[in-house]
C-alpha cells in the first residue's frame, strides 16, 4: 500500500512559480508511474505530467509543456512538479498519483483509471 503526501501549493501571481512535492511511502515506488493530475471546479481531473519512476521517461500535457517539469528524487522517494510561468487557468487542486508501469497497464498514462494510489491534493491558485 503506497501512501502519497503532497505539499507546496499556494497562492501566486500570474507569471510566478511554485514547486509541488509528493512524498511516497509504504511501497516500492520504482514499480510505478507517478502522475500529477489537476482538477478545477466543475471540471474533470486531467493529467498535467507523469514520470516512469524506473526509466525517468516523462509525459506532459500540451497545456503545460515548456512551463512545467516533473522529476523524482530516488533517495527521498519524492516526485516534484516545478511550475513556471503560471497562468490563472492553472488554478486547480493538484493531485499526486501512483499507477502501474509497463506495457501491461490496462489504461493509458493519461487516464486517472490507471492510478491506484492518490494523495489528498494541494490547492494552487494563480491570480491575474
Amino acid at each position: 500500500q503506497v501512501q502519497l503526501v503532497e505539499s507546496g501549493g499556494g497562492l501566486v501571481q500570474a507569471g510566478g512559480s511554485l514547486r509541488l512535492s509528493c512524498a511516497a511511502s509504504g511501497g516500492t515506488v520504482s514499480r510505478y508511474v507517478m502522475g500529477w493530475f489537476r482538477q478545477a471546479p466543475g471540471k474533470e481531473r486531467d493529467i498535467a505530467a507523469a514520470i516512469n519512476w524506473s526509466t525517468g521517461s516523462t509525459y506532459y500535457a500540451d497545456s503545460v509543456k515548456g512551463r512545467f517539469t516533473i522529476s523524482r528524487d530516488n533517495a527521498k522517494n519524492t516526485v516534484y512538479l516545478q511550475m513556471n510561468s503560471l497562468k490563472p487557468e492553472d488554478t486547480a487542486v493538484y493531485y499526486c498519483a501512483a499507477g502501474a508501469s509497463g506495457a501491461f497497464a490496462r489504461y493509458p498514462i493519461t487516464s486517472p483509471n490507471r492510478y491506484s494510489y492518490w494523495g489528498q491534493g494541494t490547492q494552487v491558485t494563480v491570480s491575474s
